[in-house]
């Protein structure tokens, strides 16, 4: 396995496995699979509705503690934010059966976004969780979270894959320290991802298929990726990816692909941010 290096010196995976829209009853023998496959990077988050199941399966697995990256993320929180984020902290700790977290995402850039990250760096300082970070944060808001508070997020979780790019955001947040990571590595399939020919056809030359040929290219970028699949064979499929290298004209090639714009919606759009933004978890 590779890994990055976080803007605090906690290594991350390069590579990990993803449990959106896992339903509940599937994700406890996907996440022990994923896990039996290789994969020690866990990504959950409290929107999904399983991490109690990613914790079961962390606890039958017989992995180290030590040995594992799990992520999870908090939800949408208002004021008082501070003591709202380390109660949802503490749920989400007590359905993984853990005692830290090796990374806390803000989920979304909506409620109080200020009293949820002061929440989340006492968090950090305590050692509850060892990194924190952001999702969904577009620029302008990630900027403004950094240059208004102490400690700088590690990651920032936004949709990224061969049709929404985001290098120049990329290089962004490389400035500032923080770590870029796919959700979406695969567009759910869309554009006809797993058949188009540009990526089937340099899968060809390896011997390897299209998601693999978008894993490789996400991680060669240094884009830390989490593939979702419910099948073991495509967990084994999908882990296998540091064996060969894109070339520069393949890379090149995949950056052809790029429309620019969202696949799935836009955190700037006014419905899109009223709806996340109304959206509550039961705690």
């Amino acid at each position: 396995m590779q890994y990055v290096t976080l803007n605090n010196g906690v290594e991350m995976p390069l590579l990990g496995f993803g449990v959106y829209q896992i339903p509940a009853e599937d994700t406890e023998r996907a996440v022990f699979d994923a896990l039996a496959a290789g994969y020690r990077l866990l990504d959950t988050a409290a929107a999904y509705g399983n991490e109690e199941a990613v914790g079961r399966a962390i606890k039958s697995s017989g992995v180290a503690r030590q040995d594992l990256f799990v992520t999870t993320k908090l939800w949408v929180q208002d004021a008082p934010a501070q003591d709202n984020t380390r109660r949802a902290f503490e749920t989400s700790l007590t359905k993984l059966g853990l005692d830290h977290l090796d990374l806390y995402l803000m989920h979304q850039p909506f409620g109080d976004v200020y009293g949820q990250w002061r929440a989340m760096e006492a968090l950090n300082r305590e050692g509850g969780a060892r990194a924190i970070g952001v999702a969904n944060f577009y620029p302008d808001r990630l900027i403004d979270l950094i240059v208004n508070n102490e400690i700088v997020p590690a990651v920032n979780q936004v949709e990224t894959h061969p049709f929404f790019q985001r290098a120049d955001y990329q290089d962004l947040m490389r400035e500032h320290g923080v770590q870029i990571q796919s959700w979406g590595g695969f567009a759910e399939g869309r554009n006809d991802l797993f058949t188009n020919p540009l990526l089937t056809g340099i899968g060809e030359e390896y011997g390897k298929s299209a998601a693999q040929v978008v894993l490789r290219w996400l991680t060669q970028r240094g884009v830390v990726a989490i593939p979702k699949s419910v099948r073991a064979e495509r967990m084994v499929e999908n882990f296998d990816v540091f064996g060969f290298r894109l070339t520069d004209e393949q890379m090149a090639r995949v950056a052809t692909l790029d429309t620019g714009a969202s696949l799935f919606f836009d955190h700037r759009d006014l419905k899109i941010v009223t709806w996340l933004a109304g959206r509550r978890l039961d705690s």
